[in-house]
């Protein structure tokens, strides 16, 4: 692995042909999606999309707010598409990312290295979004993603802050009924969810295909990883074969 060190995570994670799982991790699917988007399903697309349609429960015709368009952004995006959110803000501060991110269903776009980005975001909504989702891990981004709220708002932290971490709000900011929360895999039901979005991938609905920017071999994966720290990639799938 060339000094590569790689860390478990969930009790899932490896980089091998053959796994030994717990029955519950099991989902049985068809033939009719294809093992590089299945991939994909089960993990960055079930983080983003059940942050929105699980654990945030968007409402339809409300606005939204998503910090971070990598894997877990797009589908987030994609999430308050399908949840049926009437405007869909993209912040991030790569523009390729951008673009990308209007592809998922963002209605309008913030670049973070243009100013302000709560001052952005509160100018364009009149006063604030209603949902926000933070999908990077970062103290400022958090923070952000909680003083972008109008009123009654919600703010779902899903990025992997570093452990030990501390991010602030203002005591008054609450008083207007605005909420903070943290959002793991989706909170998914997995054989619920599975199956539904492999069924929203067939009518169309759901962006799958999109997502893979490339597909590279076991050998390569230390250029996997590169591609993903340069942020040149939405999601790069390793094969087998």
């Amino acid at each position: 692995m060339g000094g590569v060190t790689i860390h478990q995570f969930a009790n899932l994670s490896a980089f091998a042909e053959l796994m030994l799982v717990h029955e519950h991790a099991l989902v049985k699917v068809g033939p009719e999606v294809p093992f590089e988007q299945l991939a994909l399903i089960g993990c960055g697309v079930t983080t983003g999309l059940g942050a929105v349609l699980n654990t945030a429960r968007i409402e339809p015709g409300t606005t939204v707010a998503v910090i971070g368009c990598g894997g877990v952004g797009l589908n987030c995006l994609q999430g308050a598409l399908i949840g049926g959110a009437a405007r869909i803000i993209a912040i991030d501060a790569v523009a390729s990312k951008l673009a990308l991110a209007r592809e998922f269903g963002a209605t309008d776009v913030v670049d973070a290295s243009a100013g302000d980005v709560v001052e952005q975001v509160r100018e364009l909504t009149g006063g604030g979004v209603q949902y926000s989702f933070e999908a990077i891990g970062l103290k400022q981004t958090a923070e952000q993603a909680v003083n972008m709220l109008a009123r009654g708002g919600t703010a779902t932290i899903i990025g992997m802050i570093p452990q030990g971490t501390t991010f602030e709000i203002d005591g008054q900011f609450l008083l207007g009924e605005r909420r903070v929360q943290g959002s793991s895999m989706g909170s998914n039901r997995f054989r619920i969810d599975m199956p539904r979005y492999i069924e929203w991938y067939r009518q169309g609905r759901l962006k799958l295909d999109q997502l893979v920017t490339q597909r590279l071999p076991l050998t390569e994966i230390n250029r996997a990883f590169d591609d993903m720290k340069a942020v040149k990639v939405a999601r790069s799938v390793i094969t087998f074969n």
